[in-house]
C-alpha cells in the first residue's frame, strides 16, 4: 500500500523565514547602490537581532571602506578603512571565510577605531563578499550579548551573496578597475560610480561644472566696453567693501561651527582686505586706466616679489598666494568675466577650493562639491563646511570620468559620485529628499 505524501506550506508566522524571504525579495530587484547600502544593514539587523551592521566595499587592490552602516555614527562612512588582512574584517576577506568572536577586542587581529566606540558590541561576525574573480568586500554584524550561532553564520554568508550581486551591479569604479574601462573623448553616457571621502553629508542632483578662474587675457568684448579709470576705481572700492563683509561673515560662521584652526586663514584675508596700503596701491594703479584686472594683477606680482626678496619665509609666501587668490576674486566682483562664471545649481568639481570659491563660485549656488585626490588639508575641509553643501574629497578618477555637463548624483552620506545616474537612481534620490523633508520640515525651503 502506497503511503500518502504530505507537503507543508511554510506560511507566515516564522519570523526568521519571513525575514529571509523579505530580504531575498528586496535584493532580487535592481536598485541604486545607495539604496542597498542604506536598506540592507537595516534588514540584516532585524533579521539577526544585532545592534550594528556594516558593509565594507573593496576599493583598489587592498582597501576595504565602510560604505554602509546602521548602529554607528554616520560620519564613519567613507572614513573607516582597513587593509585586507587587517582587523577581524580584513582577515575574513583575506581568508575568504567567515570569522566570529564572542569578545572582538580580545581577538588577535582586532583593529580599534576610537570614533566608533564599538567596545559596546563585542559579539562580532564578519563574512566576506565574493566578486567575480576575488573578494568584493565584507558584511559585519555586531551584538552586545549572545554569540552568533552556526545557523546565523550560514545565513549571513548566504545573504552576503545577494549583497555582493548588488554591489557588482553598481559598477563602482576605482583604481583597480579603471583600466578595464575607457571613456571616449568629449564625455559619454555610461554610468559610473566614483568613491571618495565624505566631508559634508547630504545628497543632491546636478550638472557637473569644473571650477574656474578669471581668464588671463580680457575678452575682446570687454576691451571694447571697458569703463573709464574713474569708474574702475569706484567699482574696485565696492568690490573691496563687499569682499570684506562676506569674509567677515564667513569668519563669524566658522566660529559658530567651531571649525577651529582649519578656518584661521580667514583672519588673514580680513587683515588683507582691511590693509589701507593694499587698497590704496590697487586704486592708484587702476586710476592710470590699465583696467581693474591689470591693476590687481600688478599688485599681486609686487607682493609676491617682495615676499621672495625678503626671505623664503613660508608665512610670507603663503600670504602672497592668498593675495593672488583674493585679487582674482576682486577682479570677478568688480568686473564680471562671463568666461569664469559657473552654471547655477551645479555639482562643482576641482582639485581644491580657495577663498575665491567662497566669494565667487558660491554665488552660483552649487548643490554639491567633489574634489579630486589632490585636495587635502584642513583649509579645504573648512571651506567645504562653510559652503555647506554635500561634499566629498579624494574622489578617485574624477577628471578621467567627469566632464562639464554630465548629470551627477553626489551622495556625501556614503561618499560616492554617480555620473550619468540611471532613472531609478534619480528617482531614489528624490524619494530620499522627500522623506527627509517630511521628517525635517525646516529643510523644505532650502531644497
Amino acid at each position: 500500500m502506497t503511503g500518502t505524501v504530505r507537503s507543508k506550506v511554510h506560511d507566515r508566522g516564522n519570523p526568521r523565514l519571513d525575514g529571509v524571504l523579505e530580504f531575498v525579495k528586496f535584493s532580487a530587484r535592481p536598485m541604486p547602490l545607495a539604496t542597498l547600502l542604506d536598506e540592507a544593514p537595516r534588514r540584516l539587523i532585524d533579521l539577526l537581532h544585532a545592534e550594528v551592521c556594516s558593509i565594507y566595499v573593496l576599493e583598489g587592490e587592498q582597501t576595504l571602506v565602510m560604505r554602509g552602516n546602521v548602529g554607528f555614527d554616520a560620519r564613519a562612512l567613507g572614513h573607516v578603512r582597513l587593509q585586507i588582512g587587517e582587523g577581524i574584517t580584513g582577515q575574513a576577506v583575506e581568508y575568504m571565510r567567515p570569522i566570529s568572536s564572542t569578545h572582538a577586542e580580545a581577538h588577535a587581529s582586532y583593529k580599534h577605531f576610537q570614533t566608533l566606540d564599538e567596545d559596546r558590541y563585542p559579539i562580532f561576525l564578519a563574512v566576506p563578499l565574493f566578486g567575480k574573480s576575488g573578494p568584493l568586500g565584507a558584511v559585519v554584524v555586531q551584538r552586545a550579548t549572545n554569540p552568533f550561532s552556526d545557523p546565523e553564520v550560514e545565513l549571513l554568508t548566504s545573504l552576503g551573496g545577494l549583497i555582493a550581486a548588488g554591489v557588482r551591479h553598481a559598477e563602482l569604479i576605482d583604481t583597480q578597475r579603471e583600466k578595464s574601462f575607457t571613456r571616449k573623448a568629449g564625455g559619454g553616457t555610461r554610468k559610473v560610480t566614483l568613491p571618495g571621502r565624505p566631508v559634508v553629508p547630504g545628497r543632491a542632483l546636478g550638472a557637473i561644472a569644473a571650477l574656474r578662474r578669471p581668464a588671463q587675457r580680457p575678452s575682446e568684448a570687454h576691451m571694447n566696453l571697458r569703463p573709464t579709470a574713474e569708474t574702475d576705481v569706484r567699482m574696485l572700492k565696492t568690490a573691496f567693501d563687499v569682499a570684506e563683509k562676506v569674509i567677515a561673515a564667513f569668519a563669524l560662521r566658522a566660529k559658530k561651527l567651531q571649525i577651529g584652526p582649519g578656518a584661521a586663514f580667514l583672519g588673514t584675508y580680513v587683515e588683507i582686505l582691511g590693509d589701507a596700503r593694499f587698497r590704496e596701491r590697487a586704486s592708484e594703479i587702476a586710476a592710470t586706466g590699465v583696467g581693474i584686472a591689470q591693476a590687481l594683477s600688478q599688485v599681486a606680482r609686487e607682493v609676491t616679489r617682495a615676499a621672495a626678496n625678503i626671505t623664503r619665509d613660508p608665512f610670507l609666501e603663503e600670504r602672497a598666494r592668498d593675495i593672488e587668490d583674493l585679487c582674482d576674486a576682486l577682479t570677478m566682483m568688480a568686473a564680471t568675466d562671463k568666461r569664469a562664471e559657473l552654471p547655477s545649481k551645479a555639482v562643482l568639481i576641482g582639485d581644491g577650493l580657495t577663498v575665491f570659491d567662497l566669494l565667487i563660485s558660491a554665488r552660483s549656488h552649487p548643490v554639491g562639491v567633489a574634489l579630486s585626490e589632490r585636495a587635502g588639508g584642513p583649509r579645504s575641509r573648512a571651506l567645504l563646511e562653510l559652503l555647506d553643501v554635500p561634499s566629498i574629497v579624494d574622489t578617485q578618477g574624477l577628471f578621467r570620468w567627469a566632464s562639464d555637463g554630465d548629470v551627477a548624483v553626489i551622495d556625501a552620506d556614503h561618499g560616492l559620485l554617480v555620473i550619468n545616474p540611471s532613472k531609478s537612481e534619480i528617482a531614489a534620490l528624490r524619494r530620499f529628499r522627500k522623506d527627509e523633508n517630511e521628517q525635517n520640515p525646516e529643510n523644505q525651503a532650502e531644497s
